[in-house]
C-alpha cells in the first residue's frame, strides 16, 4: 500500500490533523480532497481503502483519521522530506523558497537507508529550512510550543521559529523582509480592526495581514535563548561553511569579471554594456542561453566601437561555456569556457583584430556570508592579425595575450551591491610585419549594482569607474551595465 498516492494521503491527513483545534477531531473529506486537488468521491474511495488497510479511521459524513500506524508512516514520509530539503539547501546550495517542490518529487523515491545517511551527514538535525520539526526514525515528533505573531506578546523580542506556509511566492516575500527562522523581530501593535500586525525588525518597520501574520511562528526568549534559538533554526538555512550562508538574489551579473554561472535551464539573459574611456566607446551586447540543462550554455556577444572620427561593429565573440563544477561546501563554481573570435570589425581603423582568433578562460566564484569574490585567467589568440593604419601597409602579426581578474562584491542589502574589481592584461601590438610589442595594463574599477524582481524575471542595472594604468599613463572612464533575465519557455521546479 505504501505507494506515491497512498504517502500523499497520509501526509496530508496528518498535517490537516495538526491544524484541528481538538485533539481527536476528524479531518473533513471536502478539506481533504481540496488539500489533494481531487474531486470528494476519488479522494472517499481512497480513504474507505486506508481504513481496509488500518492506516485511517474512516466515518462517514463526518471526516477521516489517521490510526497509530497511518500517523507513523506519514511522519516517516514528512522526515524523508524534511531531511531532503536541507540537503538540497546545505549541500547542494539551493534557496530555501524553492526547495519544497523538489522534495515532493524525491520524497517518494529516496531508500531509508539514503535518508539515515543524509540524516547523519547533516548532524542530525530538528528542523528543516522553513522551521519544520523533523520526526524522528521512530516517527515521533518532538513538542513545540510556539505562538503566532497574532498571539505572542507585545514589545518582546520574539525569535521566528516556522513558517508555515510553503507556497514560493509567501517564502520569498518572507525572504525579501528578512522574516525567516532565525530573524528576531518585536510586536509594536496589533490593529484588531483592520487585520493587521505592525511589527519591526531592527531598524525596519513592517505591516502583516492577519493571514499572512498567522503563518509566522515564534519564540519569546531571553537573551541568551533568543541568540541560541535563532542560531539554532538558522543552522537549517546554512551550511556548516560560512560560504553558503543565504544566496545572493543578484549572482551572474559581474561587470569586468567574468563569473563562473551558467544560466539555469528555460531562463536566458540579455546583457547590454557602454564602456567609455580615454577617447574611445564601445557598446555591446550579450545573449547567454542554456543547452538544455546548466551544465551546457552558448552566447554570443555583438557591438559596435568607436573611436574619434570612427565607428564600426566590433569583433564577435561565439562562447561555450561548461559548469564544470557547481558551488559547494569547500568548493568554488568553476566554468571554464572558449570563444570564437569573428573578425567583423575595421581592423585597419583600430576597431578590430582582422583575424579569426580563440579565446580560452577559467572563471571561478564562492560565496562567503555577505561576500562573493571572482577570480579567472585566460589567453587570446589572433594568428595574422591586422595592423592599424600608421603602422605598416598591410602588417600582420599573429598575437598572443592573457589576463588575470579578480573581484570582490559585497551585498550591502539583499538587491544592492557594491563591488570592486582587478584586471590585469599583458597584450602585443604589431609595431611592423611579424613585429609586435608587449603592452601591459591594470585596470582598478569600483562600481554598485542593483536589480529587481518581477515574477520570474530579473532586472539588473549597474555603473563603475573603471581607472586603467597602461605605459605610465592613466585614464579613467564610466562603464554602464543592464540585464534582463527571463523564461523562454515554463520552467520546471529547479528553476527561478
Amino acid at each position: 500500500m505504501a505507494s506515491q498516492t497512498v504517502e500523499n494521503y497520509l501526509k496530508t491527513i496528518y498535517l490537516a490533523q495538526q491544524g484541528l483545534r481538538e485533539p481527536h477531531a476528524l479531518v473533513p473529506m471536502g478539506q481533504l480532497s481540496a488539500a489533494l486537488g481531487v474531486v470528494p468521491g476519488t479522494a472517499t474511495a481512497m480513504v474507505k481503502a486506508l481504513a481496509e488497510s488500518g492506516l485511517v479511521r474512516y466515518e462517514p459524513y463526518s471526516g477521516v483519521r489517521l490510526t497509530p500506524a497511518g500517523e507513523k508512516l506519514a511522519a516517516l514520509v514528512l522526515r524523508r522530506h524534511r531531511l531532503i530539503e536541507l540537503f538540497l539547501v546545505r549541500v547542494m546550495g539551493m534557496n530555501w523558497t524553492d526547495v519544497h517542490a523538489e522534495a515532493e518529487q524525491l520524497e517518494h523515491v529516496v531508500s531509508d537507508r539514503l535518508i539515515a545517511r543524509i540524516d547523519e551527514m547533516l548532524g542530525h538535525p530538528d528542523v528543516d529550512p522553513h522551521g519544520d520539526p523533523i520526526p524522528g526514525a521512530d516517527g515521533t515528533v518532538a513538542a513545540r510550543e510556539d505562538a503566532t505573531l497574532l498571539t505572542c506578546p507585545a514589545r518582546t523580542p520574539v525569535v521566528v521559529t516556522r513558517v508555515l506556509d510553503q507556497d514560493a511566492a509567501f517564502l520569498r516575500f518572507v525572504d525579501h523582509h528578512d522574516l525567516k527562522p532565525g530573524s528576531t523581530l518585536e510586536i509594536e501593535a496589533r490593529d484588531e480592526a483592520a487585520d493587521a500586525v505592525h511589527i519591526r525588525a531592527g531598524d525596519r518597520r513592517l505591516t502583516l495581514g492577519a493571514r499572512a501574520a498567522a503563518k509566522l511562528l515564534v519564540r519569546a526568549a531571553g537573551l541568551l535563548l533568543l541568540v541560541l534559538g535563532a542560531a539554532a533554526v538558522a543552522w537549517a538555512q546554512t551550511s556548516p561553511a560560512p560560504a553558503s550562508r543565504r544566496p545572493f538574489a543578484i549572482l551572474d551579473n559581474s561587470f569586468l569579471v567574468e563569473e563562473a554561472f551558467n544560466q539555469e535551464p528555460g531562463v536566458f539573459q540579455n546583457i547590454f554594456t557602454f564602456v567609455r574611456q580615454g577617447g574611445a566607446w564601445e557598446l555591446a551586447f550579450t545573449q547567454e542561453w542554456p543547452m538544455g540543462s546548466v551544465r551546457d550554455q552558448f552566447s554570443y556577444t555583438v557591438g559596435l566601437t568607436g573611436l574619434p572620427g570612427a565607428v564600426s561593429f566590433g569583433d564577435t565573440l561565439l562562447t561555450y561555456r561548461r559548469q564544470l563544477l557547481t558551488e559547494g561546501p569547500g568548493r568554488p563554481a568553476l566554468a571554464p569556457r572558449v570563444s570564437l573570435i569573428l573578425p567583423t570589425g575595421r581592423a585597419r581603423q583600430g576597431l578590430g583584430r582582422g583575424a579569426v582568433g580563440a579565446q580560452v578562460n577559467l572563471p571561478m566564484s564562492k560565496q562567503a556570508g555577505d561576500v562573493y569574490w571572482h577570480a579567472n585567467a585566460g589567453l587570446t589568440w589572433l594568428p595574422g592579425a591586422d595592423a592599424a593604419v600608421g603602422v605598416a601597409p598591410r602588417a600582420e602579426a599573429d598575437l598572443l595575450g592573457a589576463h588575470a581578474a579578480a573581484s570582490l562584491i559585497w551585498r550591502a542589502r539583499p538587491m544592492l551591491h557594491l563591488l570592486v574589481e582587478v584586471l590585469a592584461e599583458r597584450d602585443e601590438a604589431i609595431v611592423g610585419p611579424g613585429r609586435t610589442e608587449p603592452v601591459g595594463s591594470v585596470t582598478l574599477s569600483p562600481g554598485m549594482r542593483g536589480g529587481w524582481n518581477v515574477a520570474a524575471r530579473q532586472i539588473v542595472v549597474g555603473v563603475a569607474l573603471p581607472t586603467t594604468l597602461s605605459r605610465g599613463a592613466a585614464s579613467a572612464g564610466v562603464f554602464l551595465y543592464g540585464s534582463y533575465e527571463l523564461p523562454f519557455r515554463a520552467a520546471g521546479p529547479s528553476s527561478p
